[in-house]
């Protein structure tokens, strides 16, 4: 998978950004006390959180491994597994999360189980939409115990109103997107087959793709979501390792605040770490300083900890679901990606 100097210099700027963003939120919090705080964390429940981390990524390789098998695509746990690290390291090293991601995660999967491109990128969609059930339904639940147990502050309504708009703006625009999706190839084919040509009078070597493969490939990747969205059994089994991922990840905070000497509702949990998912669509590589500010703004009110304890418990959590996957993703990728050119030098 080729990544060219320009992918190179906007990850640069990306992780430059989040760093000062990084910087600039924890001076706020108070850097001194976070340090204090996380040198006071129980080894052991750190480590119970990175075990937990990875009961997450298998949960949700999983999931993308049932989604191939309805593409008619079989791969094996353990190359499952390397995929979804994969695209979970080209999640969080693009900016706008996973919007950012998904077309070098289609890549890698096209080119390691070799389907077509559009079959990748209609899985990595699928899982990716997959996913936002769960994650709504578990902050939903989590709200529900926590508007019945406490006293719901302004900023917590701010929160509530924004999920419950998540809730239905989502699934209203995916709506509407199926619906008109003959209009909307129609715009991308419009809009990718000019802009491919312009491009290539800049660059000769890229190609210029003419309106009706553009529209084959279109029609081939709602073919494919079809076909998913058909399978009721295969879905059901992948929106099931899916809960278990969201439940997985929800765990992690819940132990990254208790390694902190925090014990807190756990349903709490379920309703901030979904909120703080949403944060991952920044113009920032994986939301990495946008996920962390909207952790702690989220964890001092709804579970009463004080800033720097938050901002610790952002750290360890994140330090499982962000950085601990980057690293294996990164390994994954080049894994995955050496075998494909071995086995391409082999044919």
């Amino acid at each position: 998978m080729d990544v060219d100097s320009g992918d190179v210099r906007s990850i640069a700027v990306g992780f430059g950004a989040a760093v000062v963003v990084l910087l600039a939120l924890y001076s706020v919090v108070g850097l001194s006390e976070v340090l204090g705080a996380l040198s006071r964390a129980d080894p052991l429940a750190v480590v119970a959180v990175g075990l937990v981390a990875l009961a997450w990524l298998v949960a949700w390789s999983l999931a993308l491994r049932t989604v191939l098998a309805v593409v008619a695509v079989e791969v094996s746990v353990r190359r499952a597994f390397l995929l979804f690290a994969g695209a979970t390291f080209a999640n969080n090293v693009t900016p706008f999360g996973q919007a950012g991601g998904e077309p070098f995660s289609a890549l890698l999967v096209s080119r390691t189980t070799g389907t077509e491109y559009e079959n990748g990128l209609a899985t990595v969609a699928s899982v990716d939409t997959l996913n936002f059930v769960p994650s709504i339904s578990f902050a939903l639940v989590g709200l529900g115990y926590y508007a019945t147990q406490f006293t719901v502050g302004n900023r917590v309504e701010l929160a509530a109103l924004a999920l419950v708009a998540l809730a239905l703006a989502v699934p209203f625009a995916a709506y509407l997107g199926w619906k008109g999706r003959d209009r909307l190839a129609s715009v991308v084919v419009a809009v990718v087959v000019p802009a491919s040509r312009a491009l290539a009078r800049i660059v000769p070597v890229v190609g210029t793709p003419d309106e009706a493969s553009v529209r084959r490939r279109i029609e081939g990747f709602f073919r494919a979501l079809e076909r998913v969205g058909g399978d009721h059994h295969q879905l059901a089994l992948a929106l099931s390792f899916s809960a278990v991922g969201w439940f997985l990840l929800s765990v992690s905070l819940w132990l990254s605040l208790f390694a902190l000497g925090h014990t807190v509702p756990f349903a709490t949990t379920l309703f901030i770490v979904p909120l703080g998912s949403v944060a991952s669509v920044t113009p920032l590589p994986g939301g990495l300083g946008g996920v962390e500010a909207v952790l702690i703004l989220l964890i001092v009110p709804i579970t009463g900890v004080d800033a720097a304890t938050a901002g610790a418990a952002a750290v360890i959590h994140r330090g499982a679901t962000y950085w601990f996957p980057v690293l294996i993703g990164g390994s994954a990728t080049a894994m995955l990606e050496a075998d494909n050119v071995h086995g391409s030098a082999s044919d």
